[in-house]
């Protein structure tokens, strides 16, 4: 009987044991497929060995003593930004350690330090503020993990790239308008004063009404210790720059804040936020669950603003210390290092990590020499959270929101906003409604808001192709007309500059029907030398105009047309519509052969030998010539 039973038994763990092997052997087919795929993007699934080569004691001594200075920083940071986002104190903590250790596996920067910031926190609050029946610690899990795969797929196709597009004036007022904000929902808990009804406003101007209605009931000893906490942060920060002004402050506060409570002057506290090593796991994704979907629908918008803000962030910060340490490094490779950071603060902490434009700075000002130093920190912070986790209820809250406010007022630059409003108009124009638009609307809405605007503003800017007037001069050379005495003529030259892309098509067709309004006019020499960016809807508008004048006897030729120009007309077809006798290549020896030509063929279109020729004048740029 023993052998009957042993002989099924050994079969199962035969069957197991074959089993793991498949699954092994898939994980390392999948691996390498992976890898593979990532190599032909030019993305490398592993980083840090190559940060790593020649590594000796000296850049291990650096690395420590930048990494600790760091921690300093992150630890009470990670709480301050928790704070902002309206979620537990540990959730800045773990996201701290764990992106900071994820981080330098596969980043090309070697200082940039990941966790909590406060764009992407405030972002967060922001959301749900606008959604008051979503509850933000069942969101975060699936939230954080849109994050990565968004960043990781974005890294793939090379989204990176486009953030040279993005304007600097947009960055700057959406940066300026969330600090106003921040401030703002701050001032609650830094005054300790009491929401009457305790219903918190969802709005900017609900909260700062309020604010202003309940200074009479403000906490006197919240009020005391939020003016030392923003003193001693200023203060330190003037005569003190390189000692960690955030962590002392913290500490000195919260040891004031003990002895007001012991003389009767009780504060507010994070006594609720104690946590343990059980409260350091947050709940996981759950993709089985029947909301799963609405979950996904519900948060993919945020998600998204969230991972382009993180990236805009992770690229500008890494680019500007990679250029004081002489070193280059590569936008889709950290966006990349981002998106599996976040996929592993998904499992393992609890809200999006983005690069801290401050740890990371003080990382390189501390000296670190690989990304090592991140490492350190991000160990040294789960190693604080687990010391100093029940020593948390004894912080006041309006300490932890003075530092907030700190933070968020050098978030603000005079000159930057100097520089936007007084460029161009334009750039004033952007800057206003995107500062506007943080203050009124969700801030994933905001920053999209700004682009949209920013885009548009290019795009008429771009679209208003210069038309210019020409003529023959005695000497036989194409040349600006300086007359102001103009004949009706029978052949019009028009001198197109600029581009011809979609939002132009239509202000080119309305200029060139303006000229054919003259009712002596038969053809219209159209001088494409200088056009540029050809695509189908200006060619469709072409194509609309010769059947349009040849149903009224007139008739068009194309000259100058260079390589890039030819070849749309080509492929879409337009040279069968036009003709090819109607058609004149440019010259970059001879610039004017191609119009020249042109003005013959067109003097034998209409049987003559000489012609009465004027060059359409677009007024508008009369300024221009010269």
């Amino acid at each position: 009987m023993g052998w009957g039973l042993d002989v099924p038994l050994g079969i199962k763990k035969m069957n197991l044991r074959r089993q793991l092997q498949d699954i092994g052997s898939m994980g390392t087919s999948l691996w390498g497929h992976a890898r593979d795929f990532l190599a032909t993007n030019q993305i490398e699934p592993l980083m840090l060995p190559r940060h790593l080569r020649g590594y000796r004691k000296a850049d291990l001594k650096a690395d420590s003593r930048a990494g600790l200075t760091t921690a300093l920083l992150a630890f009470p940071q990670a709480m301050a930004f928790a704070v902002v986002a309206g979620l537990p104190l540990v959730y800045g903590i773990t996201c701290s350690a764990v992106a900071a250790l994820v981080a330098p596996l596969f980043s090309s920067s070697r200082h940039t330090i990941l966790g909590p910031t406060n764009a992407t926190a405030f972002m967060i609050f922001s959301f749900f503020a606008a959604n008051p029946r979503m509850e933000p610690v069942e969101q975060m899990p699936m939230l954080v993990f849109l994050v990565g795969v968004l960043l990781m797929l974005g890294s793939v196709l090379r989204v990176a790239d486009l953030a040279q597009y993005i304007s600097r004036t947009v960055m700057v007022a959406y940066i300026t308008g969330a600090a106003v904000q921040m401030m703002v929902n701050q001032l609650v808990p830094a005054l300790g004063v009491q929401m009457g009804d305790g219903l918190a406003p969802r709005t900017f101007l609900g909260t700062l009404y309020r604010v202003v209605t309940e200074i009479p009931a403000l906490n006197w000893a919240s009020l005391l210790l939020t003016v030392f906490s923003v003193a001693g942060y200023f203060g330190l920060k003037r005569l003190r720059p390189n000692w960690p002004r955030f962590a002392m402050v913290l500490v000195a506060s919260s040891l004031l804040g003990l002895l007001l409570s012991r003389l009767h002057a009780p504060v507010a506290t994070f006594s609720e936020g104690v946590f343990d090593w059980g409260d350091m796991i947050p709940p996981f994704p759950d993709f089985t669950s029947w909301n799963a979907a609405a979950q996904f629908s519900q948060l993919f918008g945020v998600a998204v603003a969230v991972a382009f803000v993180s990236m805009l962030e992770s690229n500008a910060m890494a680019k500007s210390l990679a250029s004081r340490a002489n070193y280059r490094v590569d936008g889709n490779q950290d966006m990349f290092s981002l998106g599996a950071s976040n996929l592993a603060c998904a499992y393992l902490s609890g809200m999006p990590a983005s690069n801290s434009l401050t740890r990371s700075a003080l990382n390189y000002e501390s000296g670190a020499r690989t990304p090592m130093s991140s490492m350190i920190s991000g160990a040294l912070c789960l190693v604080g959270a687990l010391v100093l986790g029940p020593f948390i209820q004894y912080v006041p809250k309006s300490v932890l929101a003075a530092l907030v406010i700190c933070v968020a007022l050098s978030l603000i630059s005079k000159r930057q906003i100097r520089i936007c409003m007084r460029s161009t108009k334009s750039d004033a124009v952007v800057f206003v409604v995107t500062f506007a638009a943080t203050l009124m609307v969700p801030l994933h809405v905001a920053i999209f808001t700004g682009i949209g605007l920013s885009v548009m503003l290019y795009i008429r800017k771009a679209s208003q192709p210069s038309l210019v007037e020409y003529t023959f001069n005695q000497e036989g050379n194409l040349a600006e007309l300086e007359n102001a005495d103009r004949q009706h003529p029978s052949i019009s030259i028009v001198h197109v500059e600029g581009d011809l892309f979609f939002g132009a098509a239509e202000l080119f067709r309305t200029q060139i029907q303006r000229t054919c309004s003259d009712p002596n006019l038969r053809i219209i020499i159209l001088r494409l030398k200088n056009a540029r960016h050809l695509d189908a809807t200006s060619v469709m508008a072409l194509e609309e105009l010769i059947k349009v004048m040849r149903s009224n006897g007139r008739d068009l030729i194309v000259s100058g047309a260079m390589k890039d120009v030819y070849r749309v007309l080509r492929d879409s077809g337009l040279i069968e519509v036009l003709g090819r006798d109607n058609i004149f290549m440019g010259s970059a020896a001879n610039p004017n052969i191609s119009t020249r030509n042109a003005l013959k063929r067109a003097q034998e279109i209409l049987g003559v030998k000489e012609a009465n020729v004027q060059i359409y004048y677009d007024p508008r740029h009369q300024a221009t010539k010269g």
